[in-house]
């Protein structure tokens, strides 16, 4: 008599250390979102003279991507919530994959613009899943620690990623960095479909009294959310721009966004520390880094040695951002988990497309020497959100 076979047991979550291995694949197929979405930062000079634009409308690569995402994260998120989840993670690293080989090979600065609008498409799926995708690998009062370990990736993306890719880029093309990206992109996707288990979606906040706070509280972040990566990405879209304008070779600029960019592994170190017992406490502390060192950069450029100290009390701060404002948002309970990433993808990209155009507009204006005040005053103004918003950024660990 024939017997039907046992169904799969579902994946129960646990701790951090029975979750390591879908935590190491979404921190690595992070890592490789988050380099394909910057990559152009550190070749603008590259593109621009290859391509024959100017820097500013070369910056224009990272805002059309940025933006794709802000207006699709939410409407592909729904159309996708019936799919599993794991499947539609595999499907946007495909996507990466190929816009990153379409830029590569593409003759005009019209096709690189869109296939980075693909990748953007994808990307507006990616993180909005992966978002949730962490918090569901572990028990609730441990989704801190597991989204900073996840942000880690991001982390590693600016400390590897777009360095690595300038330094080679300098050194043999910048298309060659593309090239290389795609099979990261490839690689990424093969260890995520055997690293990852699945996990099932839903996960709605009850309706009940205060659902209106939950959701006031949810604006409150992702409002401080587009406010910090508007402010950062005003400046770091054109970081090799001032870097260079302060003196730096060319050569050294790829080894100083390495360093630079390494320094954020602190901060990231620092959110995956404190982040379930102290939200609120480590949100300022950030913000407070971030401001500190965009607004010092401002008061040290042209010197050398000064804007690049300033740059690395940036970085070490904007390191634990992503952790910080995706823990935040998950536990105001506004909404599901892939709504929540949804928006908190969003509101980021906003302020990354907006940042990019913005500091456009004040380095072909005012010149170089304004856009580190104007991501400052930025930063400063998401601090004072925070600051104000005590039920979106409440003392203490999660629940408490």
């Amino acid at each position: 008599m024939p017997t039907s076979s046992p169904r799969p047991t579902p994946w129960q979550p646990g701790d951090v250390r029975e979750a390591a291995g879908g935590l190491f694949a979404l921190a690595l197929a992070t890592f490789v979102a988050i380099t394909t979405e910057l990559v152009p930062v550190g070749l603008l000079p590259l593109i621009s003279d290859d391509l024959t634009v100017s820097e500013a409308v070369a910056g224009l690569l990272v805002t059309a991507y940025a933006f794709m995402v802000a207006a699709l994260a939410l409407p592909l998120t729904s159309a996708t919530r019936r799919l599993p989840r794991k499947a539609v993670l595999l499907g946007a690293l495909a996507i990466y994959t190929l816009s990153n080989v379409i830029v590569a090979l593409a003759p005009t600065f019209a096709l690189v613009a869109v296939a980075r609008a693909l990748g953007g498409a994808s990307h507006a799926v990616f993180f909005s899943v992966s978002i949730g995708y962490a918090s569901r690998l572990v028990r609730p009062h441990l989704a801190g620690r597991a989204l900073a370990l996840v942000t880690l990736g991001a982390s590693a993306g600016f400390v590897l990623g777009v360095p690595l890719s300038t330094s080679l880029g300098t050194a043999v093309g910048w298309r060659t960095s593309f090239f290389v990206l795609a099979g990261a992109c490839a690689l990424a996707g093969v260890l995520t479909a055997l690293l990852l288990p699945s996990v099932p979606g839903g996960g709605a906040p009850p309706d009940d009294a205060a659902r209106g706070a939950r959701r006031t509280a949810l604006a409150g972040v992702t409002t401080a959310n587009a406010l910090v990566y508007l402010g950062h990405y005003t400046v770091y879209t054109y970081i090799s721009v001032l870097l260079l304008a302060a003196g730096l070779a060319t050569a050294a600029l790829g080894p100083a966004l390495l360093l630079i960019g390494a320094l954020g592994l602190i901060g990231a170190a620092y959110a995956a520390a404190r982040l379930d017992v102290r939200l609120r406490q480590t949100t300022v502390v950030t913000l407070a880094v971030v401001a500190g060192g965009v607004l010092a950069l401002g008061l040290a450029f042209p010197g050398t040695v000064g804007t690049l100290a300033a740059a690395a009390v940036w970085s070490i701060g904007f390191g634990a951002c992503a952790a910080v404002f995706q823990t935040a948002a998950i536990r105001t309970r506004g909404a599901s988990p892939d709504v929540v990433g949804a928006l908190v993808n969003a509101t980021a990209n906003i302020g990354i497309g907006g940042g990019a155009a913005l500091g456009a507009l004040v380095l072909d204006g005012a010149g170089v020497a304004v856009v580190p005040y104007v991501g400052g005053a930025l930063v400063v103004a998401a601090l004072v959100v925070v600051l104000l918003g005590r039920r979106a950024f409440p003392r203490g660990p999660a629940g408490g």
